[in-house]
């Protein structure tokens, strides 16, 4: 991560300082053209190729239709991608977009051009994953912690309360899935002390690289029964590691997030269960408070959303097909809690 701060993304007080003021100044002079076109919001998520931002785009196109707004939707294609996710949410700025919600690939890369659309005027909504910085209207997510505790919880009843587990992690600076982690590891350590973490390593985001990450741990640590991943390509990655290895059952995996093969892994018991969230909600939710703010109504500051411990006998329950196979243009079904 060093990188982000010696190639040029933060070279220093003077030109930041020179970056604020041309982004400020280009949005500006677009705002005075904007006359009564229809409204835009931009929605930048962390990237544009797993299925869990799929679902996101499908629900904030939903509410941009609900709401009378264009969504303009655009992602860096991969999450580790920072560099170019900055330069979009700044090309988003300068345009003067009417409002703008970003999914912080990293938190303090993303912090800058949140509060240059900030400063521009333009009403920001920061979603699934914090920055650092307090300079945006709302923030919109999963509650990370309590589903990386109830990830913690479900292992320690599939482990009986003892035993040796691993965790596939996501990629540095990603905030919500530190958050799942520490939720993770902050549970067993308190609920279940028989219970050891005894290795962690990276996926960066990549099913490839999650697979020999987790084919590392389960080569140097014979004794592990468990294993937790936070994040869709984190969770991929470890169940085909546990398919190669031919350990399917023997160790549990606790998987966060879903997919189309995540629930055939599930149905075939590699995946033991998953923790998971409401994408399409989310970016429902993202769309439809800048709209609100556009048209002059407040929203909290903060906006949790809650998590789902899904396993296979659950599967053909009404309310996790609808949450697993939404029905892309329709609203969620209620409004989330506030805070």
């Amino acid at each position: 991560m060093g990188g982000l701060f010696t190639n040029g993304i933060f070279p220093g007080r003077r030109r930041h300082q020179l970056t604020t003021l041309i982004v400020i100044l280009a949005a500006l002079l677009a705002g005075g053209c904007r006359g009564k076109r229809r409204k835009t919001i931009a929605v930048v998520p962390k990237a544009t190729s797993h299925l869990f931002w799929i679902s996101v785009q499908a629900g904030a196109m939903a509410a941009g239709r609900a709401a009378g707004v264009d969504v303009l939707w655009n992602g860096p294609p991969q999450e580790t991608d920072y560099d170019r996710q900055i330069q979009i949410v700044d090309s988003m700025t300068a345009q003067r977009v009417d409002g703008l919600a970003v999914a912080a690939a990293e938190r303090a890369a993303l912090s800058g051009p949140i509060e240059r659309a900030t400063a521009a005027g333009i009403p920001v909504v920061v979603f699934d994953s914090g920055v650092k910085t307090d300079k945006y209207m709302t923030y919109i997510a999963t509650d990370n912690y309590a589903a990386g505790r109830m990830g913690g919880a479900e292992m320690g009843r599939l482990l009986h309360g003892r035993g040796e587990v691993a965790l596939i992690l996501h990629a540095p600076g990603s905030a919500s899935t530190m958050d799942r982690e520490r939720g993770f590891e902050d549970e067993v350590r308190e609920k279940f002390p028989n219970i050891h973490v005894v290795a962690r390593q990276y996926g960066m985001s990549d099913r490839s690289r999650a697979m020999a990450a987790a084919e590392n741990i389960l080569a140097a640590n014979a004794s592990i029964s468990g294993l937790f991943a936070s994040s869709e390509p984190s969770s991929v990655g470890a169940a085909l590691a546990l398919k190669s290895h031919r350990l399917a059952g023997k160790v549990h995996l606790v998987a966060f997030d879903a997919s189309d093969q995540m629930i055939a892994l599930l149905k075939e018991g590699v995946i033991s269960s998953m923790v998971v969230q409401d994408p399409y909600r989310m970016g429902y939710e993202v769309v439809r408070v800048l709209a609100n703010r556009i048209n002059g109504k407040t929203a909290p500051k903060r906006i949790d959303l809650t998590a789902r411990l899904v396993h296979s006998q659950d599967l053909d329950d009404p309310d996790v097909r609808r949450l697993l196979h939404p029905d892309v243009g329709a609203a969620p079904a209620a409004a989330p809690a506030g805070r």
